[in-house]
């Protein structure tokens, strides 16, 4: 199965189908007989369920890695990726331009256990290494930044952990496996939100943490002992969505480079924000490392542009937080995924009330040019 939209389909699927069934079954059971007092049983909890399993091997092979596991939510993969290659006192470092949950993470719940960070402006190799104290163990990123698209030099951050023997981790939510396998670059750990693409159609929550078989073992108790084990309901809908990953994600990477071409040409934007771009300050290295550029677009509105009419006469996006569905979404990060990040930080990134936020979804390209259009000009006003 050489192609990532076979192995979504076929990868993990029960051999033979229980009892013929063409999709997964769900096993609504939270516990299992057995006949082995010896054996580690089956357990909700342990994450070990038929749904469970399926749902790792199927991941594993789309993210390339040998093992995957499911989490109950994004930030409940990050953490338990987090507090299984950490110890007390350690100290890792990160890009500034981190989502606010991960952000909050380590500035209010690490330094409980003794772990500091240090977070980096400039994306380059010297400053990664510059940044570095004795008691650092972990690198951590996010393979496209979280809103302005932005793309690191992950192949200089391996070489960089490589180098100093630290571990690993990137959160690869905006890529996901279709545009980006981060393994394959030597990322130790891999983990997504797969309440986004993954899942695809908001109406689950769910994480995962993929990487090698010696660190995932570590992730596996980890989780293990936090709890945040995957309903089997919701694998099961994580399984049904995998199937369409493929053809979701590059219909969305399309639409979105439509969407961000043709509104670069408005007098109501200041700067479109999409790897795709002339612009993009790092169009080279997304071409370079991805295979598609994503599906999020962020807008910088122009002064001129009234937020409260703009986002009133949009008729098509929604206006929610999360990503990666069906449905077009848009937000303003600074009151969403960035309201609790420190002010001097969103400031340095250029995160104002004027950064929008869009999630393209499924819609036609030309339906949604039309809308964020009128909806531009009814910003502008007469």
């Amino acid at each position: 199965m050489s192609t990532l939209d076979t192995r979504s389909i076929h990868a993990g699927e029960p051999e033979p189908r229980i009892e013929g069934a063409v999709s997964m079954p769900v096993f609504q059971t939270a516990t299992y007989a057995h006949d082995d007092p010896g054996a580690t049983p089956r357990y909700i909890r342990y994450n070990n369920s038929p749904n469970h399993e399926a749902l790792h091997e199927k991941l594993a092979s789309l993210t390339r890695t040998d093992g995957a596991l499911v989490t109950a939510s994004g930030m409940a993969a990050i953490s338990s990726a987090l507090l299984s290659v950490l110890e007390a006192g350690d100290h890792l470092v990160a890009p500034q331009s981190l989502y606010g949950g991960t952000l909050a993470l380590f500035n209010d719940l690490l330094p409980r256990f003794g772990v500091t960070h240090t977070l980096v402006a400039d994306d380059a190799p010297d400053a990664w290494t510059s940044a570095l104290q004795p008691n650092t163990a972990v690198l951590f990123t996010e393979s496209i930044a979280n809103p302005l698209l932005g793309i690191p030099d992950l192949k200089g951050m391996v070489d960089v952990a490589k180098n100093h023997g630290l571990a690993t981790v990137i959160d690869n939510t905006f890529a996901s496996p279709v545009n980006l396998r981060p393994a394959t670059l030597g990322f130790d750990l891999v983990v997504h939100s797969a309440t986004k693409y993954l899942g695809g159609h908001s109406d689950l929550a769910a994480g995962v943490v993929a990487g090698a078989s010696a660190w995932l073992e570590d992730v596996r108790r980890t989780a293990k002992l936090l709890g945040g084990t995957l309903d089997p309901h919701a694998c099961f809908l994580l399984h049904r969505s995998l199937k369409t990953l493929g053809v979701r994600v590059r219909q969305q990477n399309a639409t979105a480079g439509h969407l961000a071409r043709a509104l670069t040409e408005h007098e109501g934007i200041e700067q479109v924000h999409h790897p795709s771009l002339p612009s993009h300050p790092n169009r080279d290295r997304a071409q370079a490392l991805l295979d598609g550029f994503g599906g999020m677009v962020s807008l910088r509105l122009s002064p001129a542009v009234e937020i409260d009419p703009f986002f009133e006469a949009l008729s098509l996006p929604l206006r929610a937080p999360s990503l990666g569905g069906v449905e077009t979404l848009v937000t303003q990060p600074i009151h969403t995924s960035h309201q609790d990040v420190d002010p001097s930080i969103r400031h340095a990134l250029g995160i104002t009330e004027r950064v929008v936020r869009v999630s393209v979804g499924l819609e036609g390209a030309g339906d949604l040019i039309e809308d964020f259009t009128g909806a531009l000009d009814a910003g502008l006003g007469d």
